[in-house]
């Protein structure tokens, strides 16, 4: 796809109309990813009925449905009925534009653009469920490891590889290792506090991180997920809201430690990997 427009200096795709155009597109995106985010625990259809208010059930006009802006314009209210739209509906919708227009920034126009940003819509509708309802769906986890296996083959430059053998190869490895790694923790865990210490949701959204981003976004995916969630269960004890820390799911932390090794992580690792092995100096 991109091929086709080699021709095109490089400064047009760092342009401010492409940049609004990417960010347009991803708001869009964010957008059904709220529909996603509601419907499927419930096990409803995400195509069909359209949007429509809850209270009224009438369904929401075109536009009225624009993303992010429709609610600020309403003011966070049905304009049938006037009930309250809850501002995260604006804010997940702003926060996937966001990605998708870094993401571009961070890599270009090339092939693994496209595959972070399904990675990217994935993690934040397993991070969404698993908030409200305390597990992640199958079609993220198992998913993302049936999609990042042969996405992997057919872009090995997803682990830095050349040939599809040497990215499928590195994309098993990095789920193999994404699943045992929280699976043998889970187990430790369990069998030393007698109780479940990992969900299989994380064990398998860990597999389908590391078929995407391979064995060394893996380990930095875990142990930034350990610290934030760390820093951020401290910081609720010493302002004496404990029980809120105990309400957040290690989902969304994993989710946030494999979006941050997109966006220089890989650097820190290699930087963190060299200070340890001797082989250079500070960051």
């Amino acid at each position: 796809m991109f091929d086709a427009y080699a021709d095109i200096p490089p400064e047009f795709w760092q342009s401010p109309p492409v940049w609004i155009t990417i960010w347009c597109l991803g708001a869009c995106w964010g957008s059904f990813l709220n529909v996603c985010i509601y419907r499927i625990p419930k096990e409803l259809s995400v195509v069909a009925p359209g949007s429509h208010c809850f209270s009224c059930k009438k369904p929401v006009a075109w536009y009225d449905n624009i993303p992010v802006l429709s609610w600020f314009i309403l003011r966070g209210k049905c304009r049938n009925c006037g009930a309250p739209f809850s501002i995260r509906y604006a804010i997940i919708e702003a926060i996937t534009a966001t990605l998708f227009l870094g993401l571009w920034i961070q890599y270009g126009p090339s092939w693994v653009v496209p595959c972070y940003w399904l990675m990217a819509f994935g993690l934040l509708l397993g991070s969404g469920v698993d908030l409200d309802e305390f597990w992640i769906p199958d079609r993220v986890t198992w998913g993302g490891i049936l999609i990042g296996l042969p996405l992997s083959a057919l872009v090995p430059a997803l682990h830095g590889q050349e040939t599809a053998l040497q990215g499928l190869l590195y994309g098993a490895a990095g789920a193999a290792l994404g699943f045992g790694m929280l699976w043998t923790v889970g187990a430790i865990g369990t069998f030393l506090f007698k109780k479940d210490a990992m969900g299989f949701g994380d064990v398998k959204l860990m597999g389908a991180i590391g078929a995407f981003l391979g064995m060394p976004a893996v380990l930095f995916t875990v142990f930034a997920a350990a610290l934030v969630g760390s820093i951020f269960g401290v910081t609720m004890i010493l302002l004496g809201k404990n029980e809120l820390g105990g309400r957040i799911p290690f989902g969304p932390y994993l989710a946030a430690g494999a979006l941050a090794w997109l966006f220089g992580g890989d650097a820190l690792f290699e930087a963190y990997f060299n200070l340890i092995s001797g082989n250079g100096g500070a960051l």
